[in-house]
């Protein structure tokens, strides 16, 4: 029998059939998703700072619709998520391109041009990806939380409820998602009512005086983020907890001391960590980001020579001697692909060179911006699937790689052309710097969600080569809708910053926070040098924990990138991962004392991503409500008199509900 006669054989086994995948109404669910969900994360980035991660509310959706069709199998339901999952990620192209509107260098979206960016960006990125799916995903021991949770999903949907010995396809296993589903949606429907209280953040000053140093957290009750935790693992979960308290036990009191002021604590603390803290958070990624990518050189450039060899064995006609799990797309393809990408990325630069009045250096600046677009575009692609294997897809700092390569760029326009330019050219080489990093930005993030896609493919047994084609046909959905959003948003809102904005200006502070940093550095600021010189030198320390650690003991690790997330990340985002990190092995302890300690285990990871599910679908809804009325909590029913009160249910609930669900997972199994 062939490797790929058992590979259909063992998915029988589980009832996951694999007659049919890259399917027209797959395209066409996917696309429809995409359209609904890339409107809602665009309005809804804008507002919060933050988008959501449409894959698993997109296989959701999917299983329910082609269920109802019929003949659906695991691997079509894959590519639906895998189209819409483009609405999650290109989305976040929002925390770039409102800079052009802050900086006061456009007025709207020029369309063709906003699309050409997440179109040839995005494709660019998903060609980077099909060769790090080898090193990063198949023979990598990263958890890919929100991967594997994805997989989970359809695996118990697609099951076969008669094989009693699996629990992925037996009625536990559905239970535990269907369960986890439930109670995190209700739960968050209660935080929406706000009887609970979905954020609990508390800010002081550390002193009696007026002008005293400030510090504080946000936890969040989340219970997707608690899932998330658990998938992550204890390593990761306290890694970014020890970031969280770099930041907040010292870096919003110091900063905060250096740079006193009156008035409310929590306005200062944010503004502090805003402004100072996330500068080192984002030093510390590059550091860790170059230790990581020093560390992935040998793995990458394996699964490269494994990926010519599978391709040069299907030319040959040895094709079906490999398993379909291992069918890429040629790596000859790919590189075509990839020059047919940067040919109009070559265009886009020259022409906006020559528009902004650089045409005197636009060869120079095109050689540069495609420089930075192919090359460290592939290298914080490698970053970010790393950082997505790591905790998440929607948890990765995308914007602290924007910070990063805004300020490459920057530092690159001030070392080659400043000089022989007026001073007046200034905010043409902001909105240069603010071009290239959109671009890198469209690849990075694309890259980051394929590989999580690729992760759930692999868990389900897909076939690695249909998922390009579903993936690019997503990105060019999304990007022709993203232009169109942001200029309804912009004439309705505008954004905070921008020339003549109002008070119902939407903050995007991501934007603002990039397009800031990309002015100091031609306006050549050392104060932001200096604090993410401070980050690096921190990332340094950690690197040479993390070492000790792996000499000294079995298992204990303090990953560098995951410190750095901490710090960067709002501990709004950290804390409540940490919590599921411990739950989680705090409950894997208690399934090894059990009569079925594997499969006590695979339910927890079955719950969790029930976990996640829920929230996730419903926050999809809850967005697109706040959006058309303008109401963050458009269910509410009680005001802000009762949030001391709804804090304490909120907390107390939360922690019950946790625990009476893991314990249901313990007896299931006897």
């Amino acid at each position: 029998m062939s490797t790929e006669s058992r590979t259909a054989s063992g998915l029988a086994k589980i009832g996951l059939r694999t007659e049919t995948e890259l399917t027209l109404r797959a395209l066409i669910v996917g696309a429809v998703l995409t359209v609904v969900f890339t409107a809602a994360n665009v309005y809804f980035g804008l507002k919060a700072g933050l988008t959501f991660s449409t894959s698993i509310p997109a296989v959701v959706i999917s299983m329910a619709l082609l269920r109802w069709l019929g003949n659906a199998t695991a691997q079509e339901n894959n590519i639906v998520q895998t189209v819409a999952s483009t609405a999650g990620t290109l989305s976040s192209i929002i925390f770039v391109l409102p800079g052009f509107i802050m900086i006061g260098w456009w007025t709207g979206f020029p369309y063709w041009q906003s699309v050409a960016i997440c179109a040839a960006g995005g494709i660019l990125g998903v060609m980077y990806s099909i060769p790090l799916r080898r090193a990063l995903v198949t023979n990598s021991d990263l958890p890919y939380p929100e991967g594997t949770a994805c997989a989970e999903v359809i695996k118990v949907g697609s099951g076969d409820a008669a094989d009693k010995d699996s629990v992925e396809s037996s009625g536990m296993g559905l239970k535990a998602v269907l369960g986890g589903a439930v109670v995190s949606a209700l739960f968050l429907v209660l935080v929406q009512m706000r009887l609970f209280l979905g954020d609990v953040a508390h800010n002081f000053r550390l002193g009696g005086d007026r002008q005293a140093p400030v510090s504080g957290f946000d936890f969040q009750l989340s219970l997707a983020l608690f899932g998330i935790g658990h998938l992550v693992g204890i390593c990761v979960g306290l890694a970014m907890f020890v970031g969280a308290i770099i930041g907040w036990a010292w870096g919003v009191p110091h900063y905060s001391a250096l740079h006193p002021a009156a008035g409310d604590a929590g306005e200062l603390a944010g503004a502090t960590w805003s402004h100072y803290v996330r500068y080192v958070g984002a030093g510390a990624i590059a550091v860790s980001a170059i230790w990581t990518l020093l560390k992935l050189g040998k793995p990458v450039i394996g699964g490269l020579q494994s990926a010519i060899a599978s391709s040069r064995a299907r030319k040959e006609g040895k094709g079906d001697t490999l398993a379909r799990t291992e069918h890429d797309i040629p790596v000859d393809q790919v590189g075509l692909v990839s020059l047919l990408c940067i040919v109009p990325i070559c265009w886009l630069l020259w022409n906006f060179a020559s528009g902004a009045g650089l045409g005197e250096h636009a060869l120079l600046l095109t050689i540069g911006g495609i420089f930075i677009v192919v090359v460290i575009g592939f290298l914080v692609s490698t970053v970010c699937g790393y950082m997505a294997g790591l905790i998440g897809a929607s948890n990765s700092p995308l914007s602290g790689i924007g910070i990063l390569v805004v300020a490459t760029t920057a530092l690159f326009l001030v070392v080659t052309v400043k000089s022989s330019l007026p001073p007046a050219m200034g905010k043409a080489l902001v909105a240069y710097a603010l071009f290239v990093t959109a671009v890198v930005f469209c690849v990075a993030a694309i890259a980051n969600n394929n590989l999580q896609d690729l992760k759930t493919g692999q868990l389900v047994e897909s076939t690695p080569s249909k998922h390009p084609g579903a993936l690019v046909f997503g990105v060019i959905v999304s990007a022709r809708v993203i232009p169109p959003v942001l200029d309804l948003v912009n004439k309705a809102y505008g954004f905070a910053g921008a020339p003549g904005a109002t008070a119902h200006a939407l903050p995007a502070p991501q934007a603002g926070l990039i397009s800031a940093l990309g002015q100091a550095v031609i306006q050549n600021d050392p104060e932001k040098w200096q604090l993410m010189g401070w980050g690096a030198l921190i990332g340094a320390v950690i690197i040479a924990v993390d070492w000790v650690l792996s000499k000294a003991t079995r298992s204990l690790r303090l990953p560098p990138l995951a410190v750095g997330l901490g710090i960067y990340l709002p501990t709004a985002a950290t804390l409540m991962v940490t919590v599921g990190a411990v739950a989680g092995w705090l409950f894997d302890r208690r399934a090894d004392r059990s009569a079925r300690p594997e499969a006590t285990k695979q339910l927890g990871v079955l719950l969790a991503s029930g976990l996640i599910v829920g929230e996730s679908v419903l926050a999809v809804i809850f967005t697109a409500l706040v959006a058309f009325t303008n109401n963050p909590f458009p269910i509410g029913v009680v005001g802000d008199s009762f949030n001391g009160a709804s804090e304490w249910l909120g907390g107390v609930a939360c922690a019950v509900v946790i625990y009476l669900l893991y314990r249901r997972v313990v007896r299931a199994l006897g």
